[in-house]
């Protein structure tokens, strides 16, 4: 194989605090973090969810630094895969896509469409699939391939999701072990998996299966372990009215709080790099909740960041999809034929459960329209004279 390009894929995050606000405006503009019966309701919705959001995401910030390392990071990751490719025979250049702030999946593939490359291969930097992460950024991908014809002639694969990988496994269970090695009675700890959540109904109504690789990444990352330790799988960072996967993080800690657990590991099992949701989420509120529960003894795993083990784990993930048959953007949808990404799930009429969803979605619509017509004293009831 000649020279490969790398497309290394993630959510991005601010660099600054003045970022917050466009940030969190790309991110809920995009159609798979908030699904809305009709697409002209995306922009005005994000610009009012972002609008209330942006100071205390900046207050979060503030806390962390006043931004978010994940660029530093990915890049750094980047330079490490790049260095072992090359150890390894690999003539290869990587490039970083973010899906919501700089450097762009777009900005990524002007570049990339620039050099002198023979295949690329694209590898989200998210273990596990899901349609609202790694589903997102193929979306947007093929949009982009089909629009670009300097894209088409170029052979490429894609790693759709890989917590399987042998490599990645050992260096969570690595890392783990490392961190109960830090307690006084390292097999008494409660190992606590902390996941990023998705709404509920991307399971139950779209098939993501992001929960079942969950729940299977964790039970692999606990038979490679192979401690007698119990372990405990919640999910965290819900946003919104709408249910979520459960158990949440909040609630099960004070649940093991209840149960007498004094010591606790916590793993960000879907994280591979710090950022907000490991360096403020866990580390400042969540201990907090477990302090409060009576878990005094708290203590984070870190995200694998560069560790040597998941940096080979990336590399050797490069290494075999170049030994395979290419496997497409289109050819990955057909993969998770159960998940409703092309095109969304649509309102029906009738007593069905997408009825019903989407029942709630329009009243939860109509109850912030309601919130903003209150605050700004302006709009249709007001019009019509039900409201003055």
């Amino acid at each position: 194989m000649g020279r490969v390009g790398v497309l290394l894929l993630n959510l991005g995050g601010p660099d600054k605090l003045e970022d917050v606000g466009p940030f969190l405006y790309n991110l809920f503009s995009d159609p798979e973090i908030i699904r809305l019966p009709f697409r002209w309701m995306q922009k005005p919705l994000a610009w009012f969810i972002a609008t209330r959001r942006t100071n205390t995401s900046q207050e979060n910030y503030k806390q962390i630094g006043g931004g978010s390392p994940l660029r530093r990071i990915t890049e750094e990751q980047g330079q490490a895969i790049q260095e072992k490719l090359g150890e390894l025979g690999q003539d290869a250049k990587i490039y970083v896509g973010m899906r919501y702030w700089h450097p762009y999946t777009e900005e990524a593939i002007a570049q990339l469409t620039q050099d002198d490359i023979d295949k690329l291969v694209i590898l989200p930097l998210y273990p596990q699939f899901s349609i609202s992460t790694s589903g997102s950024s193929f979306r947007l991908l093929e949009q982009l391939w089909k629009q670009n014809p300097k894209l088409q002639s170029l052979p490429y694969t894609v790693i759709p999701s890989w917590y399987k990988q042998p490599g990645y496994l050992q260096a969570m269970a690595t890392l783990i072990a490392d961190e109960l090695s830090k307690f006084p009675n390292p097999n008494n700890v409660h190992i606590f998996f902390s996941a990023h959540g998705v709404p509920k109904s991307y399971v139950e109504e779209a098939g993501d299966p992001y929960q079942q690789e969950i729940e299977e990444c964790t039970k692999l990352i606990m038979q490679t372990l192979n401690r007698p330790n119990e372990y405990t799988l919640a999910y965290q960072s819900r946003v919104g009215p709408v249910e979520w996967l459960q158990p949440y993080t909040e609630d099960a800690l004070n649940e093991l709080g209840t149960k007498g657990v004094k010591d606790l590991a916590v793993v960000p099992i879907s994280f591979v790099s710090e950022h907000i949701e490991t360096l403020q989420e866990i580390d400042i509120e969540y201990r907090e909740i477990a302090e409060e529960a009576g878990i005094h003894n708290f203590r984070r795993v870190p995200a694998p960041n560069t560790h040597p083990i998941f940096i080979q784990a990336l590399a050797d993930l490069v290494v075999d999809a170049l030994k395979q048959p290419d496997l497409k953007l289109a050819q990955v949808t057909q993969m998770k034929k159960k998940v409703k990404m092309y095109p969304q799930e649509r309102w029906e009429w009738g007593m069905t459960t997408s009825a019903e969803v989407w029942n709630g979605r329009i009243a939860m619509l109509g109850f912030i329209a309601l919130i903003i017509e209150l605050i700004t004293g302006k709009g249709l009831l007001h019009l019509i004279g039900i409201l003055s």
